[in-house]
């Protein structure tokens, strides 16, 4: 984030957002794109575009807002981005990457708990009075 100094950049919020970027409708990037509408804030800087957006929705958002001249740039502390068409074409295809990333996932979490279910076990905790062994990844009794 060399940015922020060289370009004696103003920070008009600092947003953290728990919820997951998979699904649309997170209420602070909503707030954020808001404040990007209104013209109180020109860019963003994010770790990594995957921060911003794993679902098509946001991303696209997010590339007309650069789109239509309200958000002006984006910084990125493991990714580059300029705005340009080929800065625009490697963002969408970051999100897309990003959205690959997650739906691959739970794919695989999906994968991973089906040979326990078809053992009778639950995947993820075990119930009161029981216990991951995890020398034989078996659930054994408690006692």
């Amino acid at each position: 984030m060399q940015a922020i100094a060289r370009e004696k950049l103003e920070i008009v919020a600092s947003l953290c957002e728990a919820q997951t970027a998979k699904e649309p409708g997170r209420k602070i990037f909503g707030e954020m794109l808001d404040r990007m509408c209104a013209g109180k804030a020109r860019g963003i800087l994010a770790w990594h575009p995957d921060r911003l957006a794993r679902n098509s929705i946001d991303g696209g958002k997010i590339l007309y807002l650069l789109d239509t001249g309200k958000l002006l740039d984006l910084e990125f502390l493991t990714f580059w981005f300029e705005n340009t068409p080929q800065g625009k074409f490697m963002l969408s295809i970051a999100f897309g990457q990003s959205k690959y990333y997650a739906n691959n996932l739970s794919e695989n979490i999906k994968r991973g708990h089906l040979p326990k279910l078809r053992k009778g076990i639950l995947p993820g905790f075990t119930s009161q009075g029981y216990f991951i062994n995890h020398r034989t990844k078996e659930i054994d009794l408690d006692k």
